[in-house]
């Protein structure tokens, strides 16, 4: 299937399956790269429908590196947990220095 006829989730998908072991990314920043840039709310909407999709949802949290996500993950932790075992420290529900771990796929794929 080619990438324009994929659905606006399936595009969202295929950015989340490149975000690297160790590196997180923002809702904000999957939406610029993919050409809607107003549009973070949305892909939180596919982070949530993602469940047993092979997707490392875990990786998208919001611009300030908040774990917003993480009432959508089994368990009380889970998102957390999944972070720190790729070695992403987390705070308080937040990524501490996220700028060492951002991944920006507007800048990682051309």
């Amino acid at each position: 299937m080619k990438p324009e006829t994929l659905s606006f989730f399936e595009r969202v998908y295929d950015v989340v399956k490149q975000i690297p072991y160790g590196s997180v990314t923002s809702y904000g920043a999957i939406a610029n790269y993919l050409g809607a840039p107003r549009s973070a709310r949305m892909v939180g909407y596919a982070m949530n429908n993602a469940h047993g999709k092979d997707v490392p949802a875990h990786r998208v949290v919001n611009r300030k590196g908040l774990l917003t996500g993480k009432h959508h993950f089994e368990g009380t932790n889970l998102m957390q947990q999944l972070l720190e075992n790729e070695g992403v420290l987390v705070k308080d529900n937040q990524i501490q220095s996220i700028e060492k771990v951002f991944w920006n796929p507007s800048e990682a794929l051309q």
